[in-house]
């Protein structure tokens, strides 16, 4: 088994990349709001000299994505879904999309009662 996750920074493709996933097979997925660590400095309340030109530099970008992650079976199938992600996000520059990345998992457990 393998988690597949998904830092979102372009959050208007989320519905069509969920969209994919239903239509590849993937039962199930988590979606966090989230913030990368330039955006939480150019938000910060603190005044840093250090930060003040990433602060500058960050003016007008995006402060929060939203990450996604999800269990897959096998590797086929974290290929199969992580070339879903990329062929909805085709078109645009690369620069500042986000990026994926899967690591093996060793065991899932269920939680709740055992009947």
């Amino acid at each position: 088994m393998y988690a597949l996750f998904i830092v979102l920074n372009q959050t208007d493709y989320l519905d069509v990349i969920l969209e994919r996933f239903v239509e590849i097979g993937v039962t199930g997925a988590t979606v966090l709001d989230s913030q990368g660590m330039a955006g939480a400095i150019a938000n910060s309340e603190r005044s840093l000299p250090l930060f003040g030109s990433l602060k500058t530099l960050m003016d007008g970008a995006r402060p929060y994505n939203k990450t996604i992650f999800t269990v897959l079976k096998n590797e086929e199938m974290v290929e199969k879904t992580a070339a879903a992600v990329q062929d909805v996000l085709k078109d645009l520059p690369p620069r500042g999309i986000g990026f994926m990345f899967s690591v093996p998992i060793g065991k899932v457990y269920s939680l709740g009662s055992r009947e």
